[in-house]
């Protein structure tokens, strides 16, 4: 299994724009125009009824999180507040994994979730906060397990006091192994269970092996013990991040495949009333790639209409891609191409009220400076690209996050001068925005 930091450097099948674009930009971690691909007017294709593809300007709301802050992450609440999680580095060179809460125009105090521990701290493969279905809330983070470079674990813990204190770590892979397991999807599993699903290296202890990454899954129960483990995906991408999202027939989790030819195509699985769902391709990209991208997808849903975000540079030509279901992720219509000619990824995907999908990316515009740009679909039609910052477009700029709640779209990403800092925009998604 090719690890990390020698997949980054893999430059394969990548066209030599991309080439120039990943020795142009910065590779350290801190310490560590629209083409559209099928036609349509501006309405869903599903219907009659227009909706709206406009996003209103950007409005910067100020945040907790302090200079030297990164990697954020965003969950809207089941009390429709917003919730903010980072990663902030110490003085003593340490991290911590903060929280806060944004309501009614105003933030609550900043929480730690975890201090001082021996993380793992990577620009791609970072905490997450998520909520149970009795409003309690989960997080998790990774650890270093051993001395490799490459040996780490998932740790989950939970909150019963909205994030004031948390209870001892669980770890949610049983094989003992001091290999790679990180870039997790949380979601709530009925009131009070939390599920996960993880890229698990547990092949690569083998001897002789080909040294396979693999998809897993379990449940963590409110005492801590896990259930329903399960291997989604036996040979999977090795760095890409995983997403899911829950339809009205049950959940479905996204992730970058990896076939015995070395075809980096997104694939989905989908939980039955019989267990999960074989894998299946939400679209045959046919990207041929013999390393990992670190560019994974996201996926939204609401009732059975799915929606599927994912970079990929296919046959010489980097794009972002959407594709959207009807029926919960059994079938996906062609993909609609939402960039605007030179993309970097790093994708988000939210529903908005109408069940239409706005998706946030990086593109490159010179070869150190990216911007953060949304768009909002309707049926087939992108609506026009909504410009919310510039940034960098090195590593440490890291991967936008969206949320939404009512018709206020969040946008949070990682600036990067003078230092590294969490951002976080508001805008707004009625048909009147401006």
């Amino acid at each position: 299994m090719p690890r990390l930091q020698h997949s980054l450097r893999v430059t394969g099948q990548l066209t030599s724009r991309v080439l120039r674009r990943e020795t142009a930009v910065s590779l350290a971690f801190g310490a560590l125009a629209l083409s559209a691909s099928a036609c349509g007017d501006k309405q869903d294709d599903r219907g009659t009824t227009p909706f709206p593809t406009s996003i209103g300007a950007p409005d910067s709301t100020a945040v907790p999180a302090p200079a030297g802050s990164r990697t954020p992450s965003l969950l809207a609440r089941n009390d429709g507040a917003l919730l903010l999680s980072w990663t902030e580095p110490l003085v003593d060179s340490s991290y911590a994994i903060r929280l806060a809460t944004y309501r009614d125009g105003r933030w609550d105090s900043t929480r730690t979730v975890s201090s001082g521990r021996p993380y793992f701290v990577n620009w791609a493969d970072f905490p997450s906060v998520t909520q149970l279905g009795n409003g309690q809330l989960a997080a998790h983070w990774l650890e270093r397990e051993g001395s490799s470079s490459y040996a780490y674990g998932v740790r989950v813990v939970q909150s019963s006091d909205d994030g004031r204190s948390w209870n001892a770590p669980v770890t949610p892979h049983t094989d003992g192994l001091l290999v790679e397991h990180g870039f997790v999807s949380l979601w709530p599993q009925g009131p009070n269970q939390l599920g996960l699903a993880w890229l698990d290296g547990r092949k690569s202890a083998i001897p002789d092996s080909a040294r396979e990454m693999t998809v897993r899954t379990a449940v963590v129960r409110p005492d801590g013990s896990l259930s329903r483990e399960a291997v989604l995906d036996a040979r999977a991408c090795d760095c890409c991040q995983t997403a899911s999202a829950m339809t009205s027939t049950g959940r479905v989790v996204v992730y970058r495949d990896r076939s015995d030819k070395d075809i980096r195509d997104i694939a989905i699985v989908r939980e039955l009333v019989s267990g999960w769902s074989p894998p299946a391709l939400v679209h045959a990209d046919d990207w041929h790639y013999e390393g990992c991208p670190v560019n994974g997808p996201s996926v939204a849903a609401s009732g059975q209409n799915v929606a599927v975000a994912w970079f990929t540079a296919a046959h010489d030509t980097s794009r972002v891609l959407l594709a959207r279901s009807v029926d919960g992720g059994l079938t996906f219509d062609p993909p609609v191409r939402i960039d605007d000619g030179d993309p970097l990824g790093r994708v988000s995907v939210v529903l908005d009220s109408n069940g239409q999908p706005i998706v946030a990316w990086l593109e490159q515009r010179t070869p150190v400076v990216s911007e953060l740009l949304l768009r909002r679909v309707a049926g087939t039609s992108p609506g026009d690209a909504r410009r919310v910052s510039r940034t960098s477009g090195g590593r440490q700029s890291g991967f936008p996050r969206l949320a939404r709640i009512g018709d206020t779209l969040y946008a949070a990403w990682t600036t990067m001068s003078p230092r590294p800092q969490v951002q976080l925009v508001r805008l707004s998604l009625s048909p009147d925005a401006p």
